[in-house]
């Protein structure tokens, strides 16, 4: 039986911590965008639907971020975030404006290469030895472009790989939304804006961020990335423009951005292992036996989704409340099972009837915070410094949970 009381407590904990420490990239210090913000940082939501060049600055923000999600790979979440508004900056200087003409970025590729490569560079010297000693890894393997391979993603040295299939593929995708737009004589200021909230909920369009047959991103982007770039667009900075009272675009309308963050704090603490045994994993290669770096067992967090919760009575008020959530604020029809990761959702909106208002953002971000602050990928976390310490089912009852699991 699912202990429903623990799953809850660890998840307001979570959402608590994450409203705190809420991680939000440094947009305001991008050069080119930073009038949209006041001096302390805030976003000046009265001035979104003002122009900037032919378009908004709510579609210039959310051009921006959703590079950002495509980019955001690799071991060093904070070195790609700061390469993306190094290179956006510098670029913008030039008046090379990628996210306001796409086909400056492919006209002037060369000196766009040669940006990523100086500002990589540049952060490598910076952040290497501080990754290296968190990572229990060297110096010299730091780096920021990844791509794509039959091995999933990849470091590569080839950075024409990394620029046309991370940079070019979304700023193609806006390039063919403004030409399929004039086509039919018509324009708008905010095309990306307009297509992402054709979709009836935050959860499909994140979906067909991905798979879409004309403006899917494809292998570009991973389903992580599609619900990363939700969450961002919903919850973190708060942008949607024309459903903005339809629950299918609310806090809870789009699944957890499944990273291995998230799949190391949720596996550790024995929130995964209320939901399914650890057999069930196994079987469904979210554990993959000796993968894991040093030979320890691989986590492979974003192959649970699909899978069900064991031993959950369609009966049942958490049954019943997880089609609410499904039908009404994912929008994905009735179910007839309980899939793992959705119950975050479900959680949430339980708190939520209590008299809260948290949301799947708050809850990422505490996973973030504890996964990069405590929960490191190795055998030596700061379990003792850790604010869900006195839960962990790792630290409080079984250790090889921490010891013999990597992401």
């Amino acid at each position: 039986m699912v202990n429903w009381d623990f799953l809850l407590d660890i998840t307001k904990r979570l959402v608590e911590i994450g409203r705190e420490k809420r991680e939000t990239p440094p947009v305001y210090e991008v050069e080119p965008f930073k009038h949209y913000f006041d001096r302390e940082g805030n976003l000046k939501y009265d001035e979104l639907d003002e122009y900037d060049g032919k378009f908004t600055r709510r579609e210039i923000l959310t051009r921006y971020l959703l590079v950002n999600v495509v980019l955001d790979q690799g071991p060093d979440i904070v070195g790609v975030r700061e390469l993306l508004k190094e290179v956006t900056t510098s670029l913008y200087r030039k008046e090379i404006r990628i996210f306001h003409r796409p086909t400056d970025f492919f006209n002037e590729l060369n000196i766009s290469i040669d940006e990523m490569i100086s500002k990589h560079n540049s952060i490598k010297e910076i952040r290497a030895e501080k990754w290296a000693l968190e990572n229990k890894s060297s110096p010299s393997k730091y780096n920021l472009f990844f791509t794509q391979s039959m091995r999933g993603i990849v470091s590569t040295k080839q950075v024409l790989d990394y620029a046309i299939h991370r940079w070019g593929v979304p700023l193609a995708m806006f390039l063919l939304l403004e030409k399929d737009l004039n086509s039919k004589c018509e324009s708008s200021p905010q095309v990306l804006v307009d297509h992402l909230e054709s979709h009836s909920s935050a959860e499909i369009m994140s979906q067909q961020l991905k798979d879409n047959e004309r403006y899917g991103l494809g292998s570009a982007i991973g389903y992580k990335g599609c619900h990363l770039f939700a969450k961002l667009y919903v919850s973190t900075f708060g942008l949607v423009k024309h459903r903005k009272d339809d629950k299918g675009w609310t806090g809870i309308s789009y699944e957890v951005p499944l990273d291995s963050n998230a799949g190391r704090v949720l596996f550790r603490t024995g929130f995964l292992l209320e939901l399914a045994t650890l057999k069930d994993y196994e079987k469904w290669n979210v554990i993959q036996k000796g993968k894991g770096k040093g030979g320890v067992n691989y986590i492979r967090v974003t192959n649970i989704r699909g899978k069900k919760v064991k031993g959950i009575s369609t009966d049942s008020e958490f049954f019943h409340d997880y089609l609410v959530v499904v039908r009404e604020y994912l929008k994905m029809g009735k179910p007839r099972s309980m899939e793992i990761q959705r119950v975050p959702n479900l959680l949430i909106y339980k708190l939520n009837k209590d008299g809260y208002d948290f949301s799947v953002g708050d809850f990422d971000d505490g996973l973030m915070y504890i996964g990069t602050k405590y929960c490191y990928n190795h055998d030596e976390p700061k379990c003792e410094d850790c604010p869900l310490n006195d839960v962990c089912q790792g630290y409080n009852k079984d250790n090889t949970l921490i010891k013999n699991y990597r992401t």
